[in-house]
């Protein structure tokens, strides 16, 4: 039976805003090809497996094309795939579980796009292009807000007058793919049922924390947009109101939103290092100020978390910087030893899964992040329900 809406692979989509990431998953969700589309706009680079090409990117369209014509060089067309899901960062209220994309649901996402005008253009211009291409193909979106739609009221309420709440002016969260996912493995990987409380980080580019009761989000550093919370690659973090009103007041609001989203965090600090590997490796002041930021940061907040939690079973690490760079964890664990922490040196330097020493009270991991896979096991499991 070689139907395709049976056999065929999905193809998961995940647009940033200057790139495309592509994965495509059989139908036992392994991963058999990947690649990105990066540098959209600037000196774009296509990847595909193991192969590498310069093209020309103008925009995500473009991008799309070509990463459509590669798939096409290897025997995979649209009419070949059984369905496609995409990563969109932003539901908003309403869009708060995997659906299915239809009419309704694009006009959804395009209603959202004031609150992430970043991605969520990015996130549907594939659909729309897909749409005309392949029209019969069924896609599917997952939102990163979505894993976040427990948290209770009392979380997510900025202390403003309702009048300006019901207009969108709330906390959402994001990373929440990255969560799911780590809720899903991270009892594959222990061996053992998923902890109650649980305290996650998510610490990349972007970064933040994530309050886990039972397998459900509580609290999480991010708020109205990803800016909020830690101190990020190149955004700034928390930071007062009153200061970005001064901001504005000085730049203008498109330079300002440029300085604290594309101009801070890490990069600010350092004087022009946004990547963490290179401030762990550079001597400077500047750099060694940068990654204790990061760090000092990141525990203010943890233990904001833990509080709301009202303790602490497990801690787990995911994303670029969580998995890979063992002095930032060591740093971390180390400032939470008040809440029964104790890390084994060796497991760190081996990057885990497993961190935590026999006399630690509190289990600590490190959980790959599989953002698309989510996505392909998303899409599955409405495939099948339907």
């Amino acid at each position: 039976m070689n139907d395709p809406a049976v056999n065929g692979p999905i193809l998961v989509l995940n647009a940033g805003s200057s790139s495309i990431k592509f994965a495509l998953f059989d139908d036992a969700l392994n991963e058999i090809l990947s690649g990105m589309a990066e540098a959209i706009g600037g000196a774009s680079i296509l990847r595909i497996g193991d192969e590498k090409h310069d093209v020309v990117l103008i925009d995500h369209r473009a991008a799309l094309e070509a990463i459509l014509k590669a798939l096409s060089e290897r025997g995979i067309t649209p009419d070949t795939l059984r369905a496609v899901g995409h990563r969109v960062v932003h539901g908003g209220r309403k869009l708060t579980a995997p659906m299915r994309v239809t009419d309704e649901v694009r006009a959804e996402i395009a209603n959202c796009t004031p609150l992430a005008p970043l991605h969520n253009p990015h996130n549907l211009a594939p659909m729309e292009a897909l749409s005309r291409l392949a029209p019969d193909l069924p896609q599917f979106a997952s939102f990163d807000t979505s894993f976040h739609a427990t948290n209770p009221n009392v979380a997510t309420r900025y202390a403003i007058p309702k009048m300006m709440e019901t207009k969108g002016i709330r906390r959402y969260g994001f990373h929440g793919l990255s969560y799911a996912s780590l809720v899903r493995r991270l009892p594959e990987i222990s061996g053992e049922a998923l902890p109650s409380r649980l305290l996650a980080f998510h610490l990349g580019n972007g970064a933040s924390l994530c309050a886990i009761h039972n397998g459900q989000s509580i609290a999480t550093t991010m708020g109205y947009s990803p800016l909020d919370g830690l101190t990020m690659g190149t955004r700034s973090g928390g930071i007062d109101a009153n200061a970005v009103l001064r901001l504005v007041g000085e730049n203008g609001l498109e330079r300002t939103k440029a300085i604290l989203n594309h101009e801070s965090g890490l990069l600010g600090l350092s004087g022009g290092k946004s990547d963490m590997r290179k401030l762990m490796l550079d001597a400077s002041a500047e750099s060694a100020f940068a990654v204790e930021h990061f760090c000092y940061w990141t525990l203010r907040h943890a233990g904001s978390l833990i509080a709301a939690l009202e303790g602490l079973d497990a801690i787990a690490f995911t994303g670029g910087i969580g998995e890979n760079a063992v002095g930032v964890r060591a740093r971390i664990l180390r400032g939470l030893e008040w809440a029964g922490v104790r890390i084994n040196p060796d497991f760190n330097h081996r990057s885990g899964p497993r961190l935590h020493a026999e006399s630690s009270k509190v289990a600590v991991w490190v959980i790959p992040a599989e953002e698309e896979r989510m996505i392909a096991m998303d899409a599955q499991a409405l495939l099948e329900a339907a």
